[in-house]
């Protein structure tokens, strides 16, 4: 899996805020025909029992297609479903009480809104991490922007370590992300959104190459 993690730039996210049950599945494998091999599913105030089996049916198709499966929060649900990574917010404890949980072979990614966050995230063990959000977004509304002036200071931290910038990226604003520094992104909505999303998807890593 870190193999497979080191190699991706572009990080895709099924966020149930802007998917509907039925289409979890079939954006699943758009994603990954666009060529995006890291997959999040984000379902924040949802059921459990309905978290649990969108995770189980995109695990499933990850494993298949040779992409790997991130579980946003619940590294309990992350062990018992046997998920390739969990990702926690600063909110969400320690990396090493999350490991504890998940176990070494699980990746465990950390959302960090901070140069310092970053440093941190690296010193705890981070198999990766999330950094921003760089724009406003809809998809963490009330969340300050923290911009694009760190973005090189944070990927020279991070080191080996892959960092993903997230936040408000999109067709318009990533080659300015692009040109603060950045070499991996996160785009989630405006993915999302898009008629076809593979073909965007590939474009999108096209351009980060």
């Amino acid at each position: 899996m870190k193999k497979i993690l080191e190699n991706c730039r572009l990080y895709g996210i099924v966020d149930m805020g802007y998917t509907e049950p039925e289409q979890v599945e079939a954006r699943t494998h758009a994603l990954i025909d666009g060529g995006v091999r890291i997959i999040q599913l984000r379902a924040k105030g949802k059921e459990l029992s309905q978290v649990k089996a969108w995770a189980v049916a995109m695990q499933a198709i990850c494993r298949d297609r040779g992409a790997i499966f991130v579980l946003n929060d619940y590294p309990n649900m992350a062990a018992e479903i046997g998920a390739d990574a969990v990702h926690v917010g600063q909110d969400g404890g320690s990396l090493a009480d999350v490991r504890r949980i998940v176990g070494d072979g699980v990746l465990v990614g950390r959302s960090t809104h901070s140069l310092e966050q970053a440093k941190q995230a690296k010193a705890e063990g981070a198999d990766y991490i999330g950094f921003g959000p760089l724009f406003p977004t809809g998809t963490k509304p009330g969340r300050a922007s923290i911009g694009l002036a760190d973005i090189a200071a944070a990927q020279e931290a991070a080191g080996e370590m892959p960092l993903f910038c997230i936040g408000g990226i999109n067709g318009t604003t990533l080659p300015e992300v692009l040109k603060a520094g950045a070499k991996r992104v996160v785009i989630v909505s405006w993915l999302l959104q898009q008629a076809d999303i593979a073909q965007t998807a590939q474009g999108v890593i096209r351009e980060l190459r």
